[in-house]
């Protein structure tokens, strides 16, 4: 007895990939902390420590953002996607210090005692 899958699987569910979108840094795993920034802002010592750097060319000015990736070729491909190719000119270490598990965390509320 054999079974029959009725389930029309789209190209990239197939392939085992998913669709990107250049515009979304979340589906290359990325997070933008600061766009179009300057150096001065980007040196700021809150920010995780695993924040990255980077420089790249758009209509022949150049920007830095600081940003968050697991990969550094996921941050390569998504501004090389948005931006196209020659664009991407340096990516650097961020300077910020704050532990990336610890970045972004609140203490829960106290609760008041009876």
């Amino acid at each position: 007895m054999s079974v029959v899958r009725d389930v029309d699987l789209s190209k990239e569910e197939e392939m085992g990939t998913k669709a990107i979108n250049p515009e979304d840094p979340s589906s290359y795993g990325c997070e933008i902390l600061l766009e179009k920034t300057t150096i001065e802002q980007a040196k700021d010592k809150s920010f995780p420590s695993d924040g990255r750097l980077i420089w790249y060319i758009v209509d022949g000015k150049t920007y830095i953002d600081l940003t968050r990736c697991r990969k550094v070729s996921d941050l390569f491909d998504m501004y090389y996607d948005k931006y196209g190719s020659g664009s991407v000119q340096k990516i650097d270490f961020g300077y910020g210090t704050v532990n990336p598990k610890m970045w972004g965390y609140k203490k829960p509320d106290r609760k008041k005692k009876r």
